[in-house]
């Protein structure tokens, strides 16, 4: 497949490309600058300069898939995180339906099904994740969204749980980062994820066994 990785420099996207390179696929990194490309390249990836808030049509069509790792982080302010989190995301998913790149795997979070249960300082990027997922969930791609909860760069070791709700972020619950990686990538190959959305945590279950449970 050729697959587009939106966020590809990010702690979490660095994981994502060398997995999709040893599955075969041929893996387009988006990201910003280009003083990351030799960084990308050696992970497997083919580097394309993008920016979230210009055009994309170019930069998505032709890809079979996009996976969209790219985040403002939780500790941004309101306006950058409804810019990255929200706003790109939307404009994102319109192009993937405008130029034909059928398959979405969205990289959310934890409590955005339910923003407002979260802890009241993340409420302002849950929200932003929310809208961003239900306007994926309403549109016609066949799309999965992947809700982990605290991200870690511990080591994965690919055991993880997997529920429609494992409860609030800032409970305790966490999963490593390259475990999230390996669940985006999995769904990909995956027919039964489309059309779902789930929490992950770090667990007692084979990636492949937990996305089989759906």
């Amino acid at each position: 497949m050729d697959i587009l990785v939106v966020g590809a420099n990010g702690r979490t996207g660095r994981h994502i490309l060398p997995l999709l390179s040893a599955l075969g696929h041929n893996t387009n990194a988006m990201i910003r600058d280009s003083d990351q490309i030799n960084e990308v390249e050696n992970l497997g990836a083919k580097a394309i300069l993008g920016d979230l808030e210009d055009q994309l049509d170019e930069i998505v069509k032709g890809n079979d898939a996009v996976i969209f790792a790219a985040g403002s982080g939780s500790k941004t302010g309101p306006e950058k995180t409804i810019d990255v989190d929200q706003n790109a995301a939307i404009r994102l998913v319109d192009t993937c339906e405008r130029v034909g790149s059928k398959r979405f795997v969205m990289l959310s979070s934890l409590d955005a099904d339910n923003p407002e249960s979260g802890p009241e300082k993340l409420r302002h990027y849950l929200r932003a994740k929310s809208i961003a997922d239900l306007h994926l969930s309403k549109s016609n791609l066949d799309w999965t969204i992947v809700r982990p909860g605290y991200l870690t760069d511990n080591p994965g070791n690919g055991m993880i749980n997997l529920s429609s709700n494992l409860g609030q972020i800032g409970e305790g619950g966490s999963i490593s980062r390259m475990d999230v990686a390996k669940v985006l990538v999995s769904c990909l190959s995956q027919n039964q994820t489309i059309g779902k959305s789930f929490d992950i945590l770090e667990g007692e279950s084979t990636v492949e066994v937990a996305l089989g449970t759906l």
